[in-house]
């Protein structure tokens, strides 16, 4: 919440005090936030979106935790494809009342709320039609069940409406402007907030600590992985640097946050894939030791998730195709 404004329990900073701060928090290697859909997606969206009221009542207890949010974007059929969501929002009266299914659903298993998009318009097609609506999951309704992640842990859950009503003031923004919104909340999560430069750079560093450790029995060619890793953190550093620099100016974040989202999650795979590979045989030990090599493999088995959570690598080569290159579809 560093650049959140004070009034909501942030410290009122801007985005590069906000870089300078993630170098520090990585580097002292403090916790995960729990909240990260929140704070990092959310959050920036009510800002630009929300109502006075909106704000007042979630931004705070989203600070302080009270408010744990999931993100609900994602249904069977409509993954990367957020245009064919079909889960619907029917307006009666003062709520909306929700039917349909969610799955993927980041930290649902233990949030309380969720953000997503739902289609308002049942007579609309593709990206028309959408509203993006605040839902508490603790409504009459609702059934939440975990999705265990390849760690065995539960970090997503599929989402269940049946008939739930949601009072029409948490409509974020205008009925039907859903897309606009998520567009933007998509540009927080791929291109800027979500995965700041301070998490790639510290696992550089910590890569280069292990090689040093092992050089001895590493080939020329790990040496050069090792390398470019970090010229690589370095250089996505830099890029986001160039990016906080243009929106304190007055800019915006567009479809060159594709660019960085296929970026970080290809280096974020590569470098755990070399840390295995530096590792050798000890790289097999359980995930439940205390080690180096068990919280190497942890990191190895999160990194394939890189390409597919914020939109499909596939989906964003599409996006940097049509929209930054002026190809056809």
């Amino acid at each position: 919440m560093v650049t959140w404004p004070k009034e909501y329990g942030g410290r009122g900073l801007d985005l590069i005090q906000w870089l300078i701060f993630e170098e520090e928090y990585y580097r002292a290697e403090a916790p995960t936030r729990v909240n990260q859909n929140g704070v990092f997606l959310l959050g920036p969206t009510l800002m630009e979106f929300g109502t006075h009221e909106q704000k007042s009542k979630f931004l705070n207890a989203m600070a302080t935790g009270d408010h744990i949010w999931a993100q609900g974007w994602s249904e069977p059929g409509a993954g990367s494809d957020m245009a064919a969501i079909r889960t619907t929002a029917v307006l009666e009266d003062d709520h909306y009342k929700i039917n349909g299914q969610k799955t993927w659903s980041s930290r649902a298993a233990y949030a309380d709320w969720t953000f997503g998009l739902f289609r308002t318009d049942l007579d609309s097609e593709r990206h028309r039609g959408l509203s993006f609506i605040l839902v508490p999951l603790n409504l009459p309704g609702i059934t939440v069940r975990p999705i265990p992640q390849l760690d065995g842990e539960p970090g997503f859950a599929e989402i269940y409406f049946d008939d739930v009503k949601v009072p029409v003031e948490n409509l974020l923004g205008g009925d039907g402007e859903g897309w606009k919104i998520a567009m933007a909340t998509a540009g927080f999560e791929r291109g800027l907030m979500l995965r700041s430069p301070a998490r790639f750079q510290q696992t550089a560093s910590k890569l280069l600590e292990l090689y040093l450790a092992n050089q001895d029995h590493c080939s020329p060619m790990i040496q050069a992985k090792v390398v470019e890793a970090w010229s690589q953190s370095e250089s996505y550093a830099l890029s986001i640097y160039h990016t906080a620099s243009k929106m304190l100016a007055g800019g915006s974040i567009g479809s060159e946050s594709s660019l960085g989202k296929i970026f970080w999650s290809e280096l974020d795979h590569m470098m755990h894939q070399t840390a295995l590979k530096i590792l050798g045989a000890s790289a097999e030990l359980s995930q439940e030791s205390k080690n180096d090599a068990a919280k190497w493999i942890k990191g190895f088995m999160f990194s394939y998730a890189g390409p597919i959570y914020a939109g499909t690598n596939e989906i964003q080569k599409n996006i940097i195709a049509e929209r930054l290159l002026g190809l056809p579809r």
